[in-house]
C-alpha cells in the first residue's frame, strides 16, 4: 500500500473547509489539537487553532 505525500501547510493561508476537510473531524490537520479560536466576520466563519494557528473558513 502506497502512502500519499503529506501535503506541506502554509499557516499564512486561510484554508476553504470545503476544499480541505478535516482530515479527522473537529481536529486541526496540523497539529491534531481541538482547541480552536471562533470568529465570524461578513457572514464568514473563522476557525483557527490555538496551539498552531492554522486557519480554516468554514
Amino acid at each position: 500500500m502506497e502512502e500519499k505525500p503529506q501535503q506541506e501547510i502554509d499557516l499564512t493561508k486561510v484554508y476553504d473547509y470545503a476544499e480541505y476537510p478535516d482530515k479527522q473531524s473537529g481536529r486541526c490537520d496540523n497539529c491534531n489539537s481541538a482547541d480552536f479560536k471562533n470568529s465570524v466576520k461578513g457572514g464568514v466563519f473563522l476557525r483557527e487553532c490555538r496551539k498552531c494557528g492554522m486557519k480554516k473558513s468554514i
